[in-house]
C-alpha cells in the first residue's frame, strides 16, 4: 500500500479540531513573535535564537500534524469481490481465537491481519489500531503513529518555550512600546499565550506519556480497553520503538519524513508488504 495515500475524513467534528488546530497554531506563533519577542528582545541576538527556535518547533509540529492528517493509517485493502454473510462464517469458522490470526470484519467484509481493528469513523478496518483522532480528523494507526507522536513532541516543545520565555519576557521592559501598549495589550497577549500553551502542554504530555506506554508495552489503546492477552514474542524496547519510528539514525526518529516500511507475516508465510 503507498505510503503517499491520502487519507482524509469528511467528519464535522474532525474538520472542526483541525482547522481549531491550526488556529492555535498561528496564534500562538503571531503572539509569540509580535507580542514577546518584538517588544522586549528585538535589540538581542536573543531575540533572533527564540524566534527562529520557536518557529522551527511549529513548522515541525505542522507537517506531523499534516501528515497525520492525510497519510494512510494502515487501511486494509478492501475484497475484490463482495463477500456474502455465508461465506464470512464460514471463513470465521476455520479460524481459532487467537488474535494472531487473519480474520473476517463482519462490517467492511475484509480479510484482515492480526491486530486490525474497524472504525467506526472511517468506515474501514486499521492495522494496529490504537484510536480515531478527531484533533488529526484520522485514525491512529500502523503507518501513522509515528507522526501522531511526533505532533504531540512538538507541541509539548513549543507550548513549553512559549510558557517559559513569555513568563520572562513580562518581566523585561518594553521596547519602543507606548505605555498603554506595555500596560494592557501586551499583558492580554501574553497572558492569552501563557493560558494557550498549558493547556495544550498538559494535554499533550497526558497523551504522549499514553503513546509511548502503548508502544513501550506492544499493546494499542484498542486492546488495552478489551484487555487482550498477548501472545506474541517479546522484543526489546528499542526493537518497539524502530517499528514506530524507523530503522535510520535515531536523530531521524524526530524528523516527519517517510513512515517505516512494514511487512505483516503470519507465522510461516509472507502476506504482503504495505
Amino acid at each position: 500500500m503507498s505510503d503517499n495515500m491520502v487519507s482524509f475524513q469528511k467528519e464535522p467534528c474532525g474538520i472542526f479540531c483541525v482547522l481549531l488546530t491550526y488556529s492555535c497554531i498561528f496564534y500562538a506563533d503571531y503572539c509569540f513573535i509580535g507580542h514577546v519577542v518584538v517588544p522586549t528582545l528585538s535589540n538581542s541576538i536573543w531575540g533572533v535564537v527564540n524566534g527562529l527556535l520557536f518557529n522551527i518547533f511549529i513548522m515541525l509540529l505542522a507537517v506531523s500534524h499534516f501528515r497525520a492528517t492525510t497519510s494512510d493509517p494502515g487501511k486494509v485493502p478492501l475484497p475484490s469481490t463482495t463477500l456474502d454473510f455465508s461465506d464470512m462464517h464460514q471463513a470465521a469458522s476455520l479460524l481459532t481465537k487467537d488474535e494472531n490470526n487473519w480474520t473476517v470484519c463482519s462490517r467492511c467484509e475484509t480479510y484482515r491481519p492480526p491486530r486490525a481493528h474497524h472504525c467506526r469513523v472511517c468506515g474501514r478496518c486499521i492495522k494496529k489500531m490504537d484510536h480515531h483522532c478527531p484533533w488529526i480528523n484520522n485514525c491512529v494507526g500502523e503507518r501513522n503513529q509515528k507522526y501522531f507522536v511526533l505532533f504531540l513532541i512538538y507541541t509539548g516543545l513549543s507550548s513549553l518555550h512559549a510558557i517559559l520565555l513569555t513568563s520572562i519576557s513580562l518581566s523585561l521592559p518594553c521596547i519602543d512600546c507606548s505605555e498603554q501598549y506595555a500596560s494592557r495589550t501586551r499583558q492580554i497577549y501574553a497572558i492569552t499565550l501563557i493560558i494557550e500553551g498549558l493547556i495544550f502542554g498538559l494535554f499533550v504530555v497526558a497523551l504522549l506519556c499514553d503513546q509511548f506506554s502503548s508502544i513501550c508495552n506492544d499493546t494499542t489503546a484498542i486492546e488495552y480497553v478489551q484487555k487482550k492477552a498477548s501472545r506474541r514474542d517479546q522484543k526489546s524496547t528499542k526493537e518497539l520503538l524502530i517499528e514506530v519510528f524507523g530503522k535510520g539514525p535515531s536523530l531521524s526518529w524526530f524528523l516527519p519524513c517517510s513512515a517505516p516500511d512494514l511487512l505483516l507475516k503470519s507465522d510461516n508465510n509472507t502476506f504482503y508488504q504495505v
